[in-house]
């Protein structure tokens, strides 16, 4: 309607006609705000909204305006203009006149209550209207009465032709307090309709009206009932999951999904209700499944290739980098041949890759473990100017992806490369690294030797034992510095334990920012303790790994960090002493 009236006034300007466009733009602007039906106090926000520009809000309508059009309000008969310019003059012109908010109210309710304007801004009149005849109170006469009487109407006669429309109708009354008294009748109808769909194998709606049918009875204390509706929605997920494992195109990565979702189902039910539906015994069984269905995805996951890049450059690069050297010489360019990760820098990258590849952003994503379990989800993203708390999720996902394309290039454009010439020309022992352990400041006291085995273990290519060794003390290391500066790193439980926090807790931490840098700690949490990254500490603790995964380039990067940490504080701690030896000699 709004665009008809602003080509109107585009064309009346073009005839001449300045009155006319005038008023054809007003009403033009008073059609285009989207209606916010639940919002009391902004029921009609911007169409759209730019960073330098928006669209009209009532708010832009001078006080000419709305005088305007309160004049001409009792003669337009079309009842969606009529409504929206009422309810604009109810909401703006001072003092208010009720006259206008029950034109208003008829005018919405004469909307009719059907399928297809129902999907096209019916509901939104309704719901409006319910608003507005609240908002009144007793000033609304039987407003609110003949509302709730002519939505119930609708929805007693409403079928399972009807499809949806029978459970928006349902979900209106729900949402608006309304129809309190029918509460059981309303649940009863949208069990009867929900089977019906089951016996038809339409497994989605039939979830959807069994999921509505739960909430009512829940609504009316029949917790019996809604413990049965929670036990069909559960089994309609199970249902769907056999049929996607038997179809023509099996997929057990989807069944796996919906058995999860039918295990989350049934831990939402009360445990006074669990025997009568054996739900423990249930929620064990569907455990068995997912795990195998998870398993087995694995299997049928696919690999998509990208064209390969020539890392010869910057593995000769590596080579030069620390060929000819002396030990300690050749060790410092070892270490400081590639930099921390600029986090600032990393997080921009990733915002505008999102920004212009959108899709990747707005469909969410699972990690899977190598055991076929979910990991991690990634929700889809808003995009919005300001991120949203799901935003941050997806911000950080694509981090952690990012950052791990770039372990697998250093680590085999530069870190095995620079390795090999390292190994060629220097003979170094495991006494070396204990010495190099002994004198760095970032090492613990009474730890000089186990990190020293574990770095002397990677530089034997031995990287199995490094990480086993490394990655417990890289975790206490933190906590090591973390109690050192007085932060707190224990928890104490009801009971008066008093546990130590893991890694994962430890990095949350704010302190570990101030002690250690943006850019390492983004480093030590995405290696060790991120789900969406490698996740080597709760991987190692809880046995997850076998030999193959500790030789991947995330075990060699971890291994390569924890070098760099030791020798680099090492080789600071003695250029400082070497200076202050100078300053005293002269």
């Amino acid at each position: 309607m709004w665009e008809a009236f602003h080509a109107a006034a585009e064309q009346a300007t073009e005839d001449g006609r300045q009155s006319h466009a005038k008023v054809l733009w007003l009403l033009g602007d008073a059609c285009s705000m989207m209606l916010s039906p639940k919002s009391i106090n902004e029921p009609f926000k911007p169409d759209f909204v730019t960073r330098r520009k928006r669209s009209t809000i009532p708010d832009d309508l001078s006080d000419t305006d709305i005088t305007f059009l309160s004049e001409i309000i009792d003669s337009i008969d079309d009842p969606w203009l009529k409504a929206r310019l009422a309810d604009l003059v109810w909401l703006r012109k001072r003092p208010r006149d009720v006259r206008f908010a029950l034109t208003a109210i008829d005018s919405y309710r004469s909307t009719p209550i059907d399928c297809k304007t129902w999907a096209s801004g019916g509901r939104g009149c309704w719901e409006r209207a319910i608003s507005l005849a609240r908002m009144l109170n007793a000033g609304s006469g039987d407003h609110l009465k003949e509302i709730e009487e002519a939505v119930i109407k609708a929805f007693d006669s409403a079928t399972r032709q009807d499809g949806l429309f029978t459970l928006r109708l349902a979900d209106l009354l729900f949402d608006t307090g309304l129809g309190r008294d029918k509460q059981s009748i309303i649940a009863q109808k949208l069990e009867s309709l929900a089977r019906e769909f089951d016996n038809e194998s339409d497994l989605p709606s039939a979830r959807e009206f069994f999921t509505a049918s739960a909430k009512w009875f829940k609504a009316a204390g029949d917790n019996a009932k809604f413990a049965e509706m929670t036990v069909a929605v559960a089994e309609s997920f199970v249902k769907e999951a056999g049929a996607r494992i038997a179809s023509d195109k099996p997929s057990h990565m989807v069944a796996a999904g919906f058995y999860e979702d039918a295990i989350q189902t049934y831990r939402t039910i009360p445990r006074s209700e669990r025997p009568i539906h054996r739900v423990d015994e249930r929620l064990k069984e569907l455990q068995l499944r997912l795990n195998e269905s998870g398993t087995r995805a694995l299997g049928e996951m696919g690999v998509i290739s990208t064209p390969g890049i020539d890392l010869s450059p910057c593995i000769e690069d590596a080579r030069s980098s620390v060929r000819g050297k002396s030990a300690m010489e050749a060790l410092e360019a070892f270490v400081n041949i590639h930099p921390y990760p600029k986090v600032k820098e990393l997080r921009q990258q990733v915002i505008e890759n999102l920004q212009k590849y959108p899709l990747q952003a707005i469909i969410s994503g699972i990690v899977m473990g190598r055991d076929g379990r979910v990991v991690a989800k990634r929700p889809g993203m808003s995009l919005s100017d300001t991120p949203s708390e799901d935003d941050e999720i997806g911000i950080r996902a694509e981090m952690v992806h990012d950052h791990g394309i770039m372990v697998g290039m250093v680590v085999q454009g530069r870190i095995l490369p620079a390795l090999e010439v390292l190994q060629l020309e220097h003979r170094l022992r495991e006494s070396d690294f204990i010495y190099l352990a002994s004198r760095s400041p970032i090492v613990p006291i009474g730890r000089e030797r186990l990190f020293g085995m574990a770095l002397f273990a990677g530089y034997d290519h031995d990287f199995v034992t490094a990480l086993h060794l490394l990655v417990p003390q890289i975790e206490h290391m933190v906590r090591f510095h973390l109690k050192s500066a007085g932060v707190k790193t224990t928890t104490l439980d009801s009971k008066g334990i008093e546990t130590e926090n893991g890694l994962s807790t430890l990095m949350d931490l704010p302190e570990c920012e101030k002690i250690f840098g943006k850019d390492l700690t983004f480093e030590i949490k995405t290696l060790f303790c991120d789900a969406f990254g490698p996740n080597l500490r709760n991987e190692l603790a809880h046995g997850l790994l076998d030999d193959k995964s500790c030789q991947t380039a995330y075990a060699v990067y971890a291994w390569w960090l924890g070098l760099k940490l030791v020798f680099n504080t090492f080789w600071n701690a003695a250029r400082q002493i070497d200076g202050e030896e100078e300053a005293t000699e002269a």
